[in-house]
């Protein structure tokens, strides 16, 4: 029926173009009430999940959450999980020329090094007989909990683009991170709380830099971005409102931001107009929820003395208190970033000064976790963009060691990985693979796999192409890795 047929009284004399306007009205306001809440109103405390865009499990989950303990710089795997008795034998003498099969090149080290021992002892630990070097004594009372992985392997030995990769499945800038897809696929817990928390601490001298994209949204939409908290006594500042302010009148504004950028929306469609809405309500509700959650001193003088906390001084035994606070809160993923660990000269020292500034929180984590009854769906991740080479780089009357992404180590502990496991190894050497090679792409697609996604089916399209965590190339779920 045309519109010429129907009197001018009709409904149906209504304009196409009219109709198609009024009707878009109402978009803005559907896709908001999506993002805050199940009540549809701005502000709303409800504690119901918000959904991710996977409604239904590829298969049982066996974790809900992510610690993921990041070592940035690249811990030394010969130092610390992976001894190799023929390193100090042969300390001192060049490297075999046919380790460096491929023209494979040291990111500093230039010519022929010297191959270099390890000065700590190593030992068996629980009934697993895990082995663990002697920097890190409280993590070995943990030893039954880990599933060590020492033949890890990834793509660059350069640092950017190996956090890029070890966060994003990618060297590429601009891609989303572990934490990002998790929050996209499978929504939040917690309405009161970010989904994505970043905690960060080391030293700032001579550190390499943390930059945005490690905890980016990449092509996702913007509210699945890592929101990294503060050291210092306020993780997260402006949490109160200025003089003369109350929250009633911050409401009020609230709502008056949220209808003028609804409009906005509904003009222009764009998806950041209602993700920047729904970073204000969020905002607004971690005025209340942030001061309790940071607050330390409410934890008993056993927990702190536990993690080695100290509620006044930035630490990273803050941050793995803190962590647990937030998981125990429902926030799906908390990466902890500690600086220091890219040791080329000084590692003697270096070393030493960071395992014993994160092994006994580390420990007091996992024991705190299974404690509370957390730890058997919250999957703890351990290690850094690559490991560290077995051969010596020289300065001075110092050594240290280059960047190695031919073969190191990574452990997992909760979460459905396989407790007291130790997986893979590497040649006499430490220098490459030798046995049930994980590439970082594998190691995603477990972590995955454990969060009840199957990594094929997980993508998004962009710019015409169906992107995902794991890529293009070959990626497994490594399942004896699985409890």
């Amino acid at each position: 029926m045309t519109e010429s047929e129907c009197g001018s009284t009709s409904p149906m004399s209504v304009k196409r173009r009219v109709f198609l306007r009024e009707s878009a009205m109402g978009l803005g306001s559907i896709a908001l009430t999506s993002m805050l809440g199940p009540e549809g109103q701005a502000g709303n405390p409800a504690k119901d999940r918000h959904e991710g865009i996977i409604r239904q499990l590829h298969r049982p989950a066996r974790a809900k959450r992510v610690i993921f303990l990041f070592m940035a710089g690249g811990p030394s795997h010969v130092d610390l999980f992976d001894p190799k008795p023929l390193l100090n034998k042969m300390d001192g003498k060049k490297i075999p020329p046919e380790l460096l099969k491929d023209h494979q090149q040291f990111a500093l080290i230039r010519g022929m090094p010297a191959i270099k021992g390890s000065p700590y002892r190593f030992s068996p630990h629980g009934e697993s007989g895990t082995i663990v070097s002697e920097l890190m004594p409280h993590l070995a009372t943990v030893a039954d909990e880990l599933t060590v992985v020492r033949s890890m392997k990834t793509t660059t030995n350069v640092h950017d683009p190996g956090v890029n990769m070890m966060n994003c499945g990618s060297v590429l800038f601009g891609r989303p991170t572990l934490g990002a897809w998790l929050s996209y696929g499978l929504g939040s817990e917690n309405a009161n709380l970010p989904n994505y928390i970043v905690l960060t601490s080391g030293p700032l001298k001579m550190a390499q830099p943390l930059l945005q994209s490690f905890w980016g949204n990449g092509f996702l939409d913007s509210r699945h971005q890592g929101v990294p908290f503060l050291k210092g006594p306020d993780p997260v500042l402006h949490l109160t409102n200025p003089a003369g302010v109350t929250y009633e009148r911050r409401r009020e504004q609230l709502d008056l931001i949220r209808w003028m950028n609804e409009r906005q929306y509904q003009k222009f469609n764009d998806p950041e107009i209602l993700s920047r809405v729904a970073s204000y309500e969020m905002a607004y509700r971690m005025q209340s929820s942030v001061p309790e959650l940071t607050d330390l001193n409410q934890e008993s003088k056993q927990t702190l003395a536990a993690y080695g906390a100290d509620p006044g001084k930035p630490s990273f035994a803050n941050n793995c208190l803190l962590a647990r606070r937030l998981v125990e809160r429902g926030v799906r993923f908390v990466q902890l970033y500690d600086r220091g660990w890219d040791s080329h000269t000084h590692i003697e020292y270096q070393h030493k000064r960071q395992c014993g500034a994160a092994d006994q929180p580390i420990a007091a984590l996992l024991k705190d976790l299974r404690q509370r009854g957390l730890l058997d769906d919250t999957l703890v991740i351990w290690g850094g963009e690559f490991g560290r080479t077995p051969v010596a780089q020289v300065s001075g009357q110092t050594y240290g060691r280059d960047h190695h992404p031919h073969g190191f180590t990574m452990w997992m502990a909760g979460g459905g990985a396989k407790p007291g496991l130790t997986y893979g190894e590497t040649d006499e050497f430490g220098y490459h693979v030798a046995d049930n090679v994980v590439h970082v792409r594998d190691l995603h697609a477990t972590i995955l796999h454990l969060m009840g996604i199957d990594h094929h089916r997980f993508k998004y399209r962009f710019k015409g192409l169906d992107l995902g965590l794991t890529g293009v190339e070959p990626a497994r779920v490594v399942k004896d890795l699985i409890g």
